[in-house]
């Protein structure tokens, strides 16, 4: 699922390249992708667009008094394109294209169909069910105080992280990163923590999060791809070298998704157990 970083990036790429624009029409192919009916989508055809913003995970595009609010869940993107998108592409869920000849499309990769959009008005949109419920926003971190209130729960770090309603932004990719950058183990409770360890997770959270942010500044150019170039050190990198140490990294996987650490920088040399190979072994 696109996270903080990609969805930043992607929001400030469009907001250069469409701010200003006009729309011509909206439509959406994707039969469940529109969660609001009031407005109808077709409002949005001469309006012109004021801006593109991001709110947590959610891309934000506003059109004056109204904005298009936008969850891609696990497979969408929300890119621009130079053409029109055929009412047949499978992937098209929503589709504003606009006065000059270009489309901003929604699409999504595989067939659930998952991703969906609201338009709402924009004096709406904080108390907005999807919206109302999240954290503060991950980058810029919350000050350390604040950080220090957010963790101070008996749940694990990696869960608690990626939990969208106590910090908003960060998911699967970038949480073992910032645990990995903080020398955390990923099962720590964030109630154990000492103010030494908090004051280390909120300089990992900058310095990741910023630092994806400057990497995409340098790397991806006004077309976006449909996969960011995610500058990730541990993440995906199981039985790789630890890229400060050279123990190997290793990995805990989950249902639908891996959890990738450091056992010597992270779990005190302790190499976790791996849920999937317990199975099999039961």
């Amino acid at each position: 699922m696109p996270e903080l970083p990609e969805v930043e990036i992607a929001a400030r790429r469009l907001d250069r390249a469409i701010s200003g624009v006009e729309v011509e029409s909206a439509l959406a192919p994707g039969m469940v992708t529109m969660r609001t009916i009031d407005p109808p989508l077709d409002v949005l055809a001469g309006r012109e667009i004021t801006g593109v913003r991001r709110v947590g995970k959610m891309p934000v595009v506003e059109f004056g008094d109204l904005v298009l609010l936008v969850h891609l869940m696990s497979a969408g993107r929300l890119q621009l394109f130079p053409d029109r998108a055929s009412l047949r592409d499978r992937r098209s869920r929503l589709l504003i294209r606009l006065r000059d000849g270009r489309e901003l499309r929604l699409r999504e990769f595989g067939t659930q169909q998952r991703a969906w959009a609201k338009l709402l008005p924009a004096d709406q949109l904080e108390a907005d069910e999807a919206v109302t419920g999240l954290g503060p926003e991950a980058w810029p971190p919350p000050p350390l105080e604040e950080l220090e209130e957010i963790v101070d729960q008996p749940r694990h770090l990696h869960p608690l992280l990626r939990d969208q309603h106590a910090i908003a932004g960060i998911g699967r990719s970038w949480v073992d990163e910032i645990l990995w950058r903080a020398e955390l183990s990923p099962f720590r409770r964030g109630d154990d923590l000492d103010s030494e360890e908090v004051s280390r997770l909120h300089g990992a959270i900058d310095e990741v999060l910023g630092g994806a942010l400057a990497h995409y500044e340098e790397v991806v150019g006004e077309q976006l791809p449909d996969k960011a170039p995610m500058p990730l050190k541990v993440h995906r990198r199981a039985g790789e070298p630890c890229p400060r140490c050279g123990t190997t990294i290793e990995a805990v996987h989950f249902k639908d998704y891996v959890m990738c650490y450091c056992p010597a920088e992270q779990t005190g040399g302790r190499v976790l157990k791996d849920r999937r190979l317990s199975r099999l072994l039961k």
